[in-house]
């Protein structure tokens, strides 16, 4: 059960992370700020209030998986690596940068990353393996996907989902951040995907909604999803595009185009 205190906690390393991601895309001059500021929270939530994982030893084999399926946004997960004690947080400086091991998709070789990501659709796939595996081995370990909404116009996304329901994955959870922005527009213009929910419960999923940015709702969903027996879980997250910076919310622009270095102030000044 949370507490206000966790609650507030919580909030502060989220106003945090959307600084640093700021931060890191503005001196690197390139990068995708929309969908990584969307999903904020959902990542803050996992990696300090629920998953199992140890960044003084990140190959500990009884730890939580984590995959980001929708890999453009790697500085958010950058930034939670980060704060989370992965790399030292001076690191994040050096997003894009040549030989810097923060590349515009996750790479193996960074601390904390389970796999590279940068084609869509791939990570649901991984997601079963690694859970699979760990059922086999006999393992406490639970996985974790982070997708994009726009991500569920990809075919394997829907037959890996097909898998993870015949085998009964309960030790899989995916999370959906539906902010409804693609690269080049709007989800329901380019490729409508409602009615989602009811997708994901006609291939026998466990169908959480929650708001994106509500604390309570997002521990409550991943404390039912740990509860829920003989199917893996989805979480549709109802999230906002760029959330946080008001002229980057629910902006096509935004999805791939940083803020400038010298107008740099005026991002920050709004998560204040």
């Amino acid at each position: 059960m949370e507490t206000a205190q966790e609650i507030v906690r919580l909030k502060e390393l989220a106003r945090n992370t959307r600084k640093l991601i700021l931060e890191s895309l503005a001196e690197a001059g390139s990068g995708h700020p929309g969908g990584s500021l969307s999903a904020v929270e959902l990542l803050v939530t996992l990696y300090f209030h629920v998953m199992r994982h140890e960044p003084k030893d990140p190959k500990w084999a009884d730890r939580d998986r984590f995959f980001l399926s929708k890999g453009h946004a790697a500085p958010l997960l950058y930034s939670i690596l980060a704060q989370a004690g992965y790399f030292p947080v001076e690191e994040l400086m050096t997003l894009r940068k040549m030989g810097s091991r923060l590349q515009g998709h996750p790479s193996m070789g960074i601390p904390g990353i389970e796999a590279p990501a940068g084609s869509e659709g791939i990570g649901l796939s991984l997601g079963v393996g690694t859970s699979l595996a760990a059922r086999l081995d006999r393992k406490p370990s639970r996985t974790y996907v982070l997708m994009g909404d726009g991500e569920q116009q990809e075919g394997q996304i829907w037959e890996a989902a097909m898998a993870a329901s015949k085998y009964r994955l309960d030790n899989l959870t995916a999370i959906i951040d539906r902010n409804g922005i693609q690269q080049d527009g709007l989800t329901e213009q380019i490729m409508p995907l409602e009615p989602l929910a009811a997708k994901w419960r006609a291939f026998n999923w466990n169908v959480i909604e929650v708001d994106g940015y509500d604390f309570s709702q997002i521990i409550d969903g991943f404390d039912l999803a740990a509860s829920t027996k003989n199917r893996p879980t989805v979480i549709i997250a109802h999230t906002v595009k760029g959330k946080g910076i008001s002229f980057m919310e629910w902006s096509p622009h935004y999805h791939g185009t940083p803020p400038a270095k010298d107008k740099l102030s005026d991002f920050l000044s709004e998560l204040k």
